[in-house]
């Protein structure tokens, strides 16, 4: 089953969707299998991280800018090239394995909408398969 999600995002951040997971999981029926989760959008990602300390999230987000600063040499008219490569290093999508009727997650893992060049309206999309 395919589930579609929408979220109103920061000017940049991490997004903690794994509710909205869990949800589609829950209601797919689905209690072994996988599930992707998917985001279409060219200045975003998805990913999974430590989802106990807030300061992960402030960590990764400096650790990204300082892997890929904003740079006056871009060429890109729109000005987010640092958004676009960020995107593309953490990747669009997440495969989770689903067991009894759940994302099987380490204890302190959760699941993230990475936000690169917001604010913006976005969607994501979980889709949940029988294994």
């Amino acid at each position: 089953m395919l589930f579609q999600f929408d979220l109103s995002t920061p000017s940049e951040g991490l997004v903690d969707i794994t509710r909205e997971v869990k949800e589609a999981i829950s209601e797919s029926g689905v209690t072994e299998g996988i599930c992707v989760i998917y985001c279409p959008h060219t200045t975003s990602a998805i990913t999974i991280n430590e989802n106990a300390d807030p300061d992960v999230k402030t960590d990764f987000l400096y650790g990204m800018d300082k892997i890929f600063p904003d740079m006056s040499a871009f060429r890109h008219c729109e000005g987010n090239s640092d958004a676009h490569l960020k995107s593309s290093a953490v990747g669009v999508s997440e495969t989770v394995i689903v067991s009894k009727g759940r994302p099987l997650l380490g204890t302190w893992q959760g699941i993230y909408f990475c936000e690169f060049d917001g604010p913006r309206s976005r969607k994501f999309y979980v889709k949940v398969m029988r294994g």
